[in-house]
């Protein structure tokens, strides 16, 4: 803003205006086109959510009627031998009795083996707690860097020898400055170079002895392994030395043929280089020993968070063959009369087999539901039932006969699905019109969306997040701005209601998503306002003042 008044105040001065009419019109002009300068008016806006964990029911709704008939045929889920049929026409039953059974040896033999493979993997989840646990991981850690500091103390007791021992070997005559200079050019070269090195590694060696000097096996982890790193590089230089001075003298032994004069030296630079290659391995395994600990921080989170994955599909792959087991026995869905059984042990029966017909005094509620909705519906599932005629009143039921059969209409195929009612109400009546919300699925503790923030790309799922996140918006309207498009972010979802989607992974909690894109509608006249106050309408605004 202030840039801006300043270029007015030039304009006022160098085009002389002085009618007050005119300064108006042109402060007005200006401040109308500061403000499309400054506009927000043509930015994208990013309504975020941040992703929580929360409880999901999912289910299925229907209208239909309350039946006139109150008998239910009562039909397997599953195919297979009739072995047992407890009931005969005339007995009285309730709810929950069971009434036949169909074999189920290999859905026992699918529970025992969900049951060891449960087992399984809660036992290897346990050992990674072991593992993991605070007590051995610090204890783990303690120990390397402990380790490590043996190394350094350990290094040292044959860093100061050897290069003492260096600093005799030139010292003697045989390997003297006048003997290289009298062998010539190549001689005095190694003889340089050794010595150069053999410099920079004494003082090396000196600074890093004072830092060694300052610390002890409880110094912090950072100081013993900034120690190890100073070590291990004093070593490589001195490794280096070593072999630079056995090139020295391994030349004067073959340039001046008296090779027994140079025979000790020869031999105590071999012991030196199998020493300081020895503490050398031993420095770089605590480096890689350090970092490995270090590494496995977070790579122990990764497992255990696997592991944990493991055990919940393992008990819902459990839960999903109890489930199928007890597909196998048929139970009473409510108290009645049983009134035929048409069926013997041995028969063969199948998803459209009648077993047995049962009457109730009980109310049921007949809903129709399509082919894709009625392959979610399960004998047993819990379902919530409202009536027009009496709004006021809501009454649970439960699933109690699901229609093999469909019946077209249109060209659409209907099953028809009876709800007994878990109380009765005289307020009911045969024929009225109900409307039934059948729960089939609940999570509780589940990451959860709003469905706006998902969306489908190429067959599968992603919700759109920044990498930073965005400022919170002071200008009073929805959401907040950004210049720069967000990342789309692959997700595998679960089950939905109306307003949530479960996220199974891509995401975790906390995180903020795009939930809604507010589109500009307005994005042109910012170069035009701008170019038309400062230039030609400029301008035109001076010929008016005069």
């Amino acid at each position: 803003m202030k840039n801006f008044l300043n270029k007015i105040k030039t304009y006022i001065v160098a085009n002389k205006v002085k009618s007050v009419i005119a300064l108006i019109i042109l402060l007005a002009l200006g401040y109308w086109g500061y403000g499309k300068i400054t506009s927000t008016a043509g930015d994208i806006r990013y309504v975020l959510s941040t992703v929580t964990k929360g409880t999901i029911i999912s289910s299925i709704s229907g209208t239909g009627q309350v039946s006139v008939s109150n008998q239910v045929d009562l039909k397997p889920n599953v195919s297979g031998t009739i072995t047992y049929i407890g009931v005969k026409p005339g007995d009285k039953v309730v709810k929950g009795e069971t009434l036949f059974s169909i074999d189920n040896k290999d859905a026992q033999k699918a529970v025992r083996d969900a049951e060891i493979s449960l087992e399984s993997a809660q036992l290897s989840l346990n050992k990674l707690e072991i593992q993991n646990s605070d007590e051995n991981m610090n204890a783990d850690l303690v120990k390397v860097y402990d380790d490590g500091f043996n190394d350094v103390s350990n290094t040292f007791l044959d860093l100061v020898p050897t290069v003492d021992g260096i600093n005799n070997i030139l010292g003697q005559t045989n390997l003297s400055d006048s003997s290289a200079r009298n062998n010539g050019n190549t001689a005095v070269d190694y003889r340089n170079q050794t010595e150069t090195l053999y410099y920079q590694v004494k003082d090396a060696l000196n600074k890093n002895e004072t830092d060694f000097r300052t610390l002890n096996r409880n110094s912090s982890k950072s100081d013993i392994e900034n120690i190890i790193n100073e070590t291990y590089t004093t070593t490589k230089l001195l490794s280096d030395t070593i072999k630079s001075t056995k090139n020295f003298v391994d030349y004067l032994a073959q340039d001046t043929g008296k090779l027994n004069d140079f025979i000790s030296s020869q031999n105590t630079l071999s012991t030196y280089t199998n020493t300081i290659n020895t503490d050398l391995s031993s420095l770089l395994s605590s480096q890689t020993s350090i970092k490995s600990s270090k590494d496995a921080l977070p790579n122990a989170n990764l497992d255990m968070q696997s592991s944990l994955l493991s055990v919940k599909q393992k008990e819902n792959a459990l839960q999903d063959a109890k489930d199928k087991l007890s597909d196998y026995y048929i139970t009473a869905p409510f108290n009645g009369t049983i009134a035929s059984v048409p069926v013997n042990v041995g028969d063969d029966a199948s998803s459209g087999t009648v077993l047995g017909t049962i009457i109730t005094s009980q109310k049921l509620a007949t809903i129709p539901l399509n082919e894709v909705d009625v392959a979610k519906i399960k004998l047993g599932q819990k379902a919530t039932l409202t009536f027009d005629a009496v709004p006021d009143l809501t009454i649970s039921g439960e699933v109690a006969q699901i229609d093999s059969i469909g019946t077209v209409s249109q060209g659409v195929v209907n099953y028809n699905v009876k709800i007994s009612f878990d109380t009765q109400d005289v307020r009911i009546k045969a024929g009225m019109s109900v409307s039934a919300s059948i729960i089939t699925e609940v999570k509780q503790d589940i990451l959860v969306v709003p469905n706006s923030a998902v969306k489908s790309q190429n067959s599968g799922n992603y919700v759109e997040m920044f990498d930073t996140p965005l400022p919170v918006a002071t200008d009073g309207l929805a959401g907040s701005i950004s210049k720069i498009a967000p990342n789309k972010i692959s997700v595998e979802v679960g089950i939905s209601d109306d307003s949530q989607t479960e996220i199974i992974s891509g995401i975790k909690e906390g995180d903020k998503i795009v939930t809604r894109t507010i589109l500009s509608t307005s994005t042109t006249t910012k170069t035009t306002t701008t170019s038309s106050l400062f230039g030609s309408a400029g301008a035109r605004g001076g010929a008016i003042g005069r």
